[in-house]
């Protein structure tokens, strides 16, 4: 489904933020990336959705080549690959439905038909009575919910987050995590970049570690530490 092959990536500071990458990601998997800030996952992230080109290597999806898709065939790739922010990125003058109607909106749908995805995906976070509340008036742990259903509006094949219990009070971390879990158990394929020990060694996922750029570890039914 995934794959990054002898991915190096080089800033033009000089900075390495990856080196030499080979990984593969299956359909259906719940993937942990974790490893020091500077290791190199947000940048993983990046060349995926293609916001960043390596500097050498291909990132590949479905047998695509992503670092040579065009202009015009980027936004097909995006509807494919939800994507969770750690600071959300929610807009300020609009409420939660708006706020997830907008992806949809962007694409010339149908009125009727937004309205019926929108409050399904909220539905799935735990949000249904929260549709007229602003960002203001939500908690750090609905915000990130808010930022959950957006990218799944388009029902993508995966859906990556990035750090997303990182400015989420710890009483609200599991809840995060419970959605994400059965968002992949529904046949969602679960990519989560993370800081947080606790998660990673009481799921006991995949987890794929990164340091210094380098892939340091990748076991299946693994912990944090490596």
């Amino acid at each position: 489904m995934i794959k990054f092959s002898e991915i190096t990536k080089r800033y033009p500071d000089g900075t390495l933020a990856l080196h030499q990458v080979d990984l593969e990601i299956n359909p259906g998997e719940f993937v942990f990336v974790v490893g020091p800030s500077g290791a190199g996952k947000t940048t993983l992230i990046k060349l995926l959705i293609r916001e960043e080109q390596p500097t050498s290597g291909s990132v590949f999806f479905y047998g695509q080549e992503v670092n040579k898709l065009r202009a015009k065939e980027l936004p097909f790739l995006r509807r494919q690959i939800g994507v969770v922010f750690q600071d959300f990125k929610l807009l300020a003058t609009r409420n939660v439905f708006e706020n997830v109607s907008l992806a949809l909106e962007i694409f010339g749908k149908r009125s009727e038909d937004v309205r019926e995805v929108v409050e399904k995906v909220i539905g799935m976070v735990g949000l249904s009575q929260k549709m007229n509340s602003f960002p203001y008036q939500l908690s750090g742990g609905e915000k990130q919910r808010v930022s959950i259903a957006r990218a799944l509006v388009h029902n993508p094949k995966v859906l990556v987050a990035d750090e997303p219990t990182a400015e989420v009070d710890p009483g609200l971390t599991w809840g995060i995590i419970d959605i994400l879990n059965k968002i992949n158990l529904a046949g969602t394929t679960v990519i989560v970049a993370t800081h947080d020990p606790d998660i990673v060694n009481t799921l006991k996922r995949r987890v794929i570690g990164l340091d210094t750029g380098h892939v340091v570890k990748d076991d299946r039914g693994g912990s944090y530490e490596f």
